[in-house]
């Protein structure tokens, strides 16, 4: 297991049972580096969406759990925020909750000459994601998909 992936782990141990405490969900936890600093990014969610408060009580919270447990040696800014509208689909979980949505999803390479579709989400396995594009289903293998996410529109 890589480093920010032992870190991503540790902090969603840490975490968990302050979001469960006050009833959000889990949405995922990501260590990356941008612009030559590291982040520690946690993104909760809840029926109704996250407020900034809400934001505010598990950043508040796991920051002292962090400082207590001190596991991860490079200096980093931790964020605590809602995934947003067009949150990825990346847990099983994420994909039970999304069937019958609207998503988006770009390929890595092309098929049919097309990298981008945008069609009903309706099956996923650990392989393979089902979405109906255009009145007709399409089966992509998860490995292919550079991202897949709900769909928005403004």
């Amino acid at each position: 297991m890589s480093k920010r992936e032992t870190y991503e782990q540790r902090t969603e141990e840490l975490v968990l049972p302050v979001i469960e405490e006050n009833k959000f969900e889990l949405v995922d936890v990501e260590y990356v580096k941008e612009a030559g600093t590291w982040y520690l990014r946690v993104y909760i969610d809840k029926p109704g969406g996250i407020t900034i408060d809400d934001c505010e009580i598990v950043s508040r919270r796991l920051s002292d759990i962090m400082d207590e447990h001190d596991f991860i040696d490079d200096a980093y800014i931790l964020e605590v925020s809602s995934p947003g509208l067009g949150r990825p689909l990346k847990k099983d979980k994420d994909f039970a909750r999304s069937i019958g949505e609207e998503v988006e999803l770009k390929t890595y390479k092309a098929i049919d000459k097309r990298k981008e579709f945008k069609g009903i989400l309706k099956a996923f396995d650990e392989k393979t994601v089902t979405v109906e594009v255009d009145g007709t289903e399409c089966v992509f293998d998860r490995k292919d998909l550079a991202l897949i996410r709900l769909a928005f529109d403004f």
